[in-house]
């Protein structure tokens, strides 16, 4: 800018006429007056990146407090603020499977002072219609993905459903009827169990909970039939011996203190192609960002996946580590969306409200997708 200011005057000073001379000093101001305040602007963008941040961080959770996003993010960002000693504060924002969050986090100032802390790259909240269709999760946000989760179905130890085989025979003699509790309608514990019953021919009655730790409660204090949920929120209950699994979505059974937890591909065949299965733990932040900002959260965030505080929980709970940015991450955000809304539209009598299809959403179908992405227009963010 200081170049082209010097080059324009210096074009200016060779003019002899007294007019063009006034006239070219008038321009000359303007445009000085423009290429500073583009400069001034500049260098207050960069000043305010390379202070970032200069005030407390929100991270806010779409689930309740104590359930596995809720976990998760809280020993991430925990990690984050020691690492750094940045000021982040997480809030639960439940709701609408995970509706609630987004809309606020979507409503605030893309300045990267309030982050989504989520699962499974918010991939209901368009299809159920919390938030607007043309809201394009590889155009509107940035996803960062730490591990993922295997789902659970557990019983109470009075139960008379001793294995996952005696539900499937209770409920052919009575489809509907048994009642498996999950974090929300539309939701990742309602959708996986879909996917499970459906692979079974079974219909089940979904009750809906706020969060997956309600879920595993009313399981456990016998409001429903099973538990649905979690390994990583069954796990300690199946280890005290108040819950007994009946199956988990891993590619293979989980043994822990003498008890066994039955993958569903050893016992549903047809699944193991698609194992395993569960919930996915992401950072969101708003894609229009700065570019500085995004990088520094991402490089933190990596720095707390790695960490031995989350190794050593990711253990516990057996979570699968599962590190993705850039267009790994959208590339995984659109493939789950498809998936969802197919999984939803087949299921639409069991989401109490009307869902959005695939050409609303602007996706593929799930067979098409390998095809369709990149979507045209795509354009990735480099982590």
């Amino acid at each position: 800018f200081y170049i082209l200011i010097q080059i324009t005057t210096f074009l200016g000073n060779q003019i002899t006429s007294s007019l063009l001379l006034d006239s070219r000093r008038s321009v000359l101001k303007g445009a000085g007056a423009t290429f500073v305040a583009v400069e001034i602007g500049l260098s207050s963008s960069i000043a305010s990146a390379s202070n970032w941040p200069s005030k407390p961080i929100t991270v806010v959770i779409m689930y309740g407090a104590g359930g596995g996003t809720d976990t998760i993010t809280r020993v991430l960002v925990d990690e984050m603020a020691k690492n750094t000693g940045w000021n982040i504060k997480a809030i639960n924002k439940p709701g609408a499977v995970g509706g609630i969050a987004t809309k606020y986090v979507s409503a605030q100032k893309s300045d990267g002072y309030t982050i989504l802390g989520a699962a499974n790259y918010n991939k209901f909240v368009r299809v159920m219609g919390h938030m607007p269709a043309d809201q394009l999760p590889w155009e509107n946000w940035v996803f960062m993905q730490a591990a993922n989760s295997l789902a659970s179905w557990s019983v109470r130890p009075d139960s008379p459903y001793k294995t996952f085989d005696d539900v499937v025979k209770a409920a052919k003699k009575n489809p509907g009827k048994i009642s498996i509790s999950t974090s929300g309608t539309g939701g990742l514990w309602h959708e996986l169990a879909l996917l499970v019953s459906d692979a079974a021919d079974i219909r089940l009655k979904f009750v809906p909970y706020k969060g997956g730790k309600k879920a595993t409660l009313a399981g456990l204090q016998g409001e429903t039939d099973i538990a649905g949920g979690g390994v990583h929120e069954h796990i300690s209950l199946v280890r005290a011996g108040k819950l007994r699994n009946l199956q988990q979505t891993g590619r293979s059974d989980i043994k822990v203190d003498g008890i066994t937890l039955p993958s569903i591909g050893s016992i549903l065949p047809s699944t193991k192609p698609f194992l395993p299965f569960g919930g996915c733990y992401n950072l969101i932040m708003q894609r229009d960002t700065p570019a500085e900002v995004i990088k520094m959260v991402a490089a933190e965030y990596k720095k707390a996946v790695a960490s031995d505080k989350f190794m050593s929980i990711a253990k516990k709970k057996f979570f699968d580590i599962d590190v993705k940015f850039g267009e790994d991450a959208d590339k995984r955000a659109a493939q789950l969306e498809t998936m969802t809304v197919h999984t939803f539209n087949k299921y639409a009598d069991q989401m109490g409200k009307k869902v959005k299809n695939n050409t609303e959403l602007g996706l593929p179908t799930p067979d098409n997708f390998e095809k369709w992405w990149p979507p045209k227009g795509y354009k990735p963010i480099k982590i």
